[in-house]
């Protein structure tokens, strides 16, 4: 099985119009593996999503299933390989 990483329509864009991507990763991995093949294979996605060092941006939330990745293990957070992970813009107002 896959990892699952599903997009909004505004991220979708630069991922050549995809809401959703497969990626197939080891055993063993972690988000910040995930991230690493998304920049790699959809670097205009990866530059919305990750910094210039490789760290989430800051409006951006990524949630390993139901949990954002920042209230678990960061970067570090492991990803099953079935694991279905989503990309959310924060959204700010007033």
């Amino acid at each position: 099985m896959a990892v699952v990483v599903r997009l909004p329509q505004a991220l979708a864009v630069d991922a050549g119009g995809h809401r959703t991507l497969e990626f197939d990763l080891p055993a063993g991995s972690v988000l910040a593996d995930l991230l690493t093949q998304v920049r790699s294979q959809y670097p205009a996605l990866g530059r919305r999503i990750c910094d210039e060092t490789g760290a989430i941006r800051r409006f951006v939330n990524v949630y390993v299933g139901d949990d954002e990745s920042r209230a678990l293990q960061g970067l570090g957070t492991p990803v099953a390989q079935d694991a279905d992970v989503f990309v959310v813009g924060s959204v700010a107002g007033g």
